[in-house]
C-alpha cells in the first residue's frame, strides 16, 4: 500500500481526518482513557496507519477483536496497551501473553485456558472480564457471576490472573433514550460491585462505544472504547455528525466511455434500460471489492461534479453509469468518478449508501476489499 496516487481505483485515507475525530471523542470523554478500536483492518482504513494517526491524537489504548489482529498490531510495531475479546476454544493464549495482550475473558472455561497459558509461560495473564449486561452474544451472565468470581480469586492469588478490568457492551447505544441503555448501566455497576465485594476490584471499568462516548458521559468510566467514530463515521446519524471527519474516499478512473441507443439493456440481466440515446460510463469496482451487489439500480456515484445511479447490476469486478449526453460529451476513459468521500464537494457519503441499503456505514467501508489500493494522505501518512 502506497502514499503515491493509485492509477486504477482506490480507497483514499485521510490520516488527518482521523486524527481530528479521535481529538472530537477525546474532547467529549475527558476523564477517561480512550482505545482506539482498530479491528477488521482498522475498519477497512489500514489497521498500522489508523493506529499511528489514533495514538497521535491521543488515544492511550487499542482495541481489536481476535488473537490474530493483536500480533498483527504487535508486529507493526505499537507496544501501547492492547485489548483482544473474542476467542473461541484451543485459541492458543501463550503468544499473547508474550506479546503482552490483553485478554477479554467471558466464560469459565476460556479462564481456565488462559490460566493454563499463564502458568505454562510464566507470564501473568491480564484479563478483562466481559459481563454480559443484555446485548445476549459472550460474556459472564449474572446468573453464572458467583461461580465465575469463586474461579477467579484463587487465580489472582496465584498471580497466574492479574484482573485488569471489567467490561460490557450495549445493544442500543445507536438509539438514544432506549431502556436498555440505563438497564444495561445498571446490570454492569451491579457486576461490578460484585467483584468488588469479592475483594477482586477491577483497575478499569468499560462499556462506551462510539454511541455512547458521544452520548453518554454517565457511561463513560475509566475507559471508552470508540470504534466507527474513529473513522469520522457517525454511529447516530439521527442526532449528527459530532464535527467528526469521514476519513475515507472510495474512487475510481472510469476504465470505458461509449454511446449507447435508446432502449438497449445493461449489464447482467438487463435489469436497466436506457430510456434514451445516451453515455454509459464503466467503472472498474464491483462485488468483488466490496461493492454492494444491492447497489445496481440504486447507489449514487459522482462524476464530473454530477451525480448518477449505477445503471444496472454490479458485477463483480465492474458497473455501469448512464452518465447522459450533456455530461458524457465531455467524458473520457480515465476520468475520475467517486462512490463516497466526505461529501465536501457533493459526493455521496458511506452514511447515504447505507440509508439506501438497508444497512450502516460500517459495513460500507469495512467491506471495501483487499484488492483496492489504499491511498493516504494527511501530515505524517
Amino acid at each position: 500500500m502506497s502514499n503515491a496516487a493509485a492509477p486504477g481505483p482506490s480507497a483514499r485515507i485521510d490520516l488527518a481526518a482521523i486524527r481530528h475525530s479521535v481529538g472530537v471523542l477525546a474532547e467529549r470523554a475527558p476523564g477517561a482513557a480512550l482505545m482506539a478500536v482498530v479491528k477488521a483492518d482498522g475498519y477497512g482504513h489500514g489497521m498500522a496507519q489508523a493506529t499511528g494517526a489514533a495514538l497521535a491524537a491521543g488515544a492511550t489504548w487499542l482495541g481489536v477483536a481476535t488473537a490474530a489482529e493483536a500480533l498483527e498490531v504487535r508486529a507493526a510495531g505499537f507496544t501501547t496497551p492492547l485489548l483482544a475479546w473474542l476467542f473461541t476454544p484451543g485459541t492458543a493464549y501463550a503468544p499473547l501473553l508474550a506479546a503482552g495482550v490483553d485478554i477479554g475473558v467471558s466464560s469459565r472455561a476460556q479462564l481456565a485456558e488462559v490460566a493454563a497459558a499463564a502458568r505454562e509461560t510464566g507470564l501473568p495473564a491480564r484479563v478483562h472480564v466481559k459481563l454480559d449486561t443484555g446485548l445476549f452474544r459472550n460474556g459472564v451472565t449474572a446468573e453464572d457471576l458467583p461461580e465465575f468470581l469463586a474461579a477467579l480469586g484463587p487465580l489472582v492469588a496465584e498471580r497466574a490472573v492479574e484482573l485488569v478490568g471489567v467490561m460490557s457492551h450495549l445493544a442500543f447505544a445507536d438509539a438514544p433514550g432506549h431502556p436498555t441503555i440505563d438497564a444495561q448501566r445498571d446490570a454492569f455497576l451491579a457486576g461490578v460491585g460484585s467483584f468488588e465485594r469479592a475483594g477482586l476490584p477491577p483497575q478499569l471499568r468499560h462499556l462506551a462505544n462510539s454511541a455512547a462516548t458521544l452520548l453518554r458521559p454517565d457511561l463513560h468510566f475509566d475507559l471508552v472504547r470508540p470504534g466507527l467514530a474513529v473513522y469520522g463515521l457517525t454511529p447516530v446519524p439521527q442526532v449528527g455528525g459530532f464535527g467528526l471527519r469521514p476519513a475515507m474516499t472510495l474512487r475510481s478512473p472510469l476504465a470505458h466511455v461509449k454511446s449507447a441507443p435508446a432502449g438497449v439493456g445493461v449489464s447482467y440481466g438487463h435489469t436497466y434500460t436506457t430510456p434514451a440515446p445516451t453515455t454509459l460510463a464503466l467503472v472498474p469496482l464491483g462485488y468483488g471489492d466490496g461493492v454492494p451487489r444491492s447497489a445496481g439500480n440504486c447507489a449514487p456515484v459522482a462524476v464530473a461534479g454530477r451525480r448518477f445511479r449505477i445503471a444496472g447490476r454490479v458485477c463483480m469486478d465492474q458497473f455501469v453509469l448512464d452518465v447522459g449526453t450533456e455530461v458524457g460529451a465531455g467524458l473520457q476513459a480515465g476520468d475520475e468518478a467517486v462512490l463516497f468521500g466526505p461529501g465536501d464537494d457533493g459526493e455521496p457519503t458511506a452514511q447515504e449508501w447505507a440509508d439506501l441499503l438497508d444497512t450502516i456505514s460500517y459495513e460500507i467501508v469495512t467491506r471495501v476489499g483487499a484488492r483496492v489500493p489504499r491511498e493516504y494522505l494527511g501530515e505524517s501518512a
